[in-house]
């Protein structure tokens, strides 16, 4: 196996910092002032970082973690291995994770780590950072441009600050607890669709592996949702976030792909669970929803 490659990574062209801060930085760092000057909320406290600090935090790996995922992206040598549990990984997975551990030893020595290749690295409190280095990477793998880096903030088993930065579309989705969920400076909000006839279903694979896991009642809400689409991974609940879909289904998830997609859905008014209806990232399922259909949603996919 050729290792990680991280001795081996060229400094990110000049062109590819200025875009990617450009795009991403400037805008999320305007929107953060505007949200610290004007919200009503009152600011959650962690330690001394507050949620709309960590999400700066998180804002600067993001920074560090885009112009590693676009040098890989389409590369005509890219090295791909495939995990034990079948899932491919990628140099780019590696390096990027390599690269925001490193990052974030150095800025918040005390924070503990969980990552999707490296595990869990403990740290003096019950604070931590969640990374998906690359999530959706047989799409990064087939040169598809929905992937996307997935980076949280996690104290004593909640979420407070979430962050999905996608080079290849150029988009960032961000979300401080108590704060609101927004794509840049634009504010996002689930739909007002509450009936599953007017619904739009996403959902991932439903053949395969995966279709081993899907619930008893998909095929009945497949039939009673008026459109589906299969964009799957973590796009398709940034759609629901988005209002441009009601209903996203995962029957397999860990933590690291579904961390900042629990706040991005619940601060932009929506509400997301396990399929069993538990709110824990370490359930292991995922359905999110607009809120006004989930329990029926829940009850139809239990079959």
């Amino acid at each position: 196996m050729r290792g990680p490659a991280q001795g081996g990574l060229r400094h990110p062209p000049s062109l590819s910092l200025r875009f990617a801060h450009c795009y991403a930085g400037a805008s999320l760092r305007a929107a953060l002032t505007r949200r610290l000057q004007t919200t009503e909320s009152v600011t959650v406290r962690i330690g001394r970082v507050d949620a709309l600090g960590w999400l700066g935090f998180l804002e600067g790996l993001a920074d560090e973690a885009d112009p590693i995922a676009l040098r890989y992206f389409r590369s005509q040598d890219l090295y791909v291995k495939e995990k034990p549990n079948l899932g491919p990984v990628t140099e780019a997975d590696l390096a990027i994770e390599e690269k925001l551990r490193r990052q974030t030893s150095k800025a918040h020595p005390a924070l503990g780590i969980l990552g999707e290749e490296q595990g869990e690295t403990a740290g003096s409190g019950d604070t931590r950072l969640i990374i998906d280095p690359i999530d959706a990477t047989r799409n990064f793998v087939r040169g598809i441009p929905i992937f996307a880096s997935l980076l949280a903030i996690e104290e004593a088993d909640e979420v407070v600050a979430g962050l999905v930065s996608a080079p290849a579309l150029g988009s960032r989705w961000s979300a401080a607890r108590g704060h609101g969920a927004f794509q840049g400076s634009r504010r996002l909000r689930v739909s007002g669709i509450g009936e599953l006839a007017a619904a739009q279903l996403f959902h991932g694979s439903l053949g395969g592996v995966e279709a081993i896991h899907l619930p008893p009642g998909l095929s009945t809400l497949v039939e009673r949702t008026e459109r589906q689409r299969g964009f799957g991974d973590f796009y398709q609940h940034i759609l629901v976030a988005e209002g441009a879909g009601e209903i996203a289904i995962d029957p397999v998830v860990s933590a690291w792909d579904i961390a900042p997609l629990l706040i991005l859905i619940e601060e932009a008014g929506g509400r997301a669970t396990s399929l069993q209806g538990e709110r824990s990232i370490y359930a292991g399922s995922f359905l999110s929803t607009n809120g006004l259909m989930h329990e029926e949603a829940l009850r139809v996919l239990a079959g």
